[in-house]
């Protein structure tokens, strides 16, 4: 999924079916003033204005991409376009906090963190006491974000999302209220673990949750807040980006960043085997057109990365699960009559 989300600068827009079951859970206060609510990640706003459709709120969103950004401001009433980690807020600002984050590592010298856990370490704090989270990530990155979960979030509920997008990276939405300070200092140790093993448990358990009912089963309530502030502290990304062709330095770093690709052509001096295609079909040096009439196609291979999830239960029936993530290869066939296909080892799975 890596390759995927960079390439889509780590968007996956949360469906509008979920989105309206979502809201169906959520109780706004209609006679308490305006209720503050933020989308750190906004996309194009559309989940968070149907998530607070028909209630009486100030939007906040945050949008990397410039175009997203600028369609998000259609429907929401601030939208900073810029990098998340670049905004900052007073604690405590909010009252909903919706998130549906990038789905991948971040890449760094020092850190290389789940930018599910960074998302919400990096924001949660801008949550009132008693104010609701409303998290989107994968099920099998639950175990990511237990720690601030466990600690800071009581009264959380857990469903796996059943729209066809939403299975295919088995999103699940978590639902929490925000402690308060008191709340936290009165919790015991055992209270965490305890709570933090339930989250790790459901990491592995992505088929046996729930799913989000058109019906809520339960009520949220979400408090007033006056209106809040981000404040913007990175560099203006637009700016940049139309400013680099006339910088010398940029042409001349262009030369190494963006070299033409490497390319084999050429008759082979032998001929090739078996095992020196394989090499070749797996670098994407065989990339190209292939075949001729119904069978032309586009082929192209990449390297995947691969989670194989180990499972041992010792004497005592204690189950210890091991996860160990591994590169394999897929081939993407694209057919002159619109029809797709990914060949990987799955693919061989009954």
């Amino acid at each position: 999924m890596r390759g995927i989300a960079r390439q889509k600068l780590g968007y996956f827009p949360l469906s509008q079916k979920e989105a309206e079951r979502i809201r169906r859970f959520l109780l706004f206060c209609e006679d308490c003033g305006t209720t503050s609510v933020l989308d750190p990640c906004a996309g194009e706003g559309t989940a968070m204005a149907a998530i607070t459709s028909g209630a009486k709120t100030l939007t906040y969103g945050i949008e990397l991409d410039s175009f997203r950004a600028e369609e998000a401001r259609s429907v929401l009433d601030n939208v900073i376009q810029g990098n998340c980690f670049d905004v900052h807020s007073a604690v405590e600002s909010f009252s909903l906090l919706f998130e549906n984050p990038p789905y991948d590592f971040e890449v760094g010298e020092n850190r290389n963190g789940r930018m599910e856990y960074l998302f919400l370490e990096h924001t949660y704090r801008w949550l009132k006491p008693g104010g609701l989270l409303v998290l989107v990530v994968p099920g099998d990155r639950l175990s990511t974000c237990a720690e601030i979960l466990a600690v800071h979030f009581r009264d959380k509920a857990i469903y796996r999302l059943s729209e066809p997008e939403s299975i295919r990276y088995k999103q699940t939405v978590v639902f929490g209220v925000r402690r308060t300070r008191r709340e936290r200092d009165q919790l015991k140790d055992w209270d965490v673990q305890r709570a933090k093993t339930k989250l790790l448990a459901l990491t592995g358990s992505y088929d046996e949750l729930p799913v989000l009912p058109d019906e809520p089963d339960k009520e949220f309530v979400v408090p007033p807040s006056g209106p809040a502030q981000l404040v913007y502290r990175g560099i203006p990304l637009d700016t940049v980006e139309d400013l680099l062709s006339a910088s010398a330095a940029y042409r001349q770093a262009g030369r190494i960043l963006f070299a033409p690709e490497v390319g084999a052509t050429g008759r082979p001096l032998t001929p090739l085997h078996g095992g020196h295609i394989g090499l070749l079909t797996t670098a994407g040096l065989l990339n190209g057109i292939f075949g001729e009439g119904p069978d032309l196609h586009v082929a192209r291979w990449e390297s995947i990365k691969v989670t194989d999830r180990f499972e041992e239960t010792d004497e005592n029936e204690v189950t210890t699960i091991r996860e160990r993530e591994r590169f394999t290869q897929s081939l993407t066939l694209v057919y002159a009559d619109g029809t797709t296909s990914i060949l990987d080892e799955r693919s061989r799975e009954p």
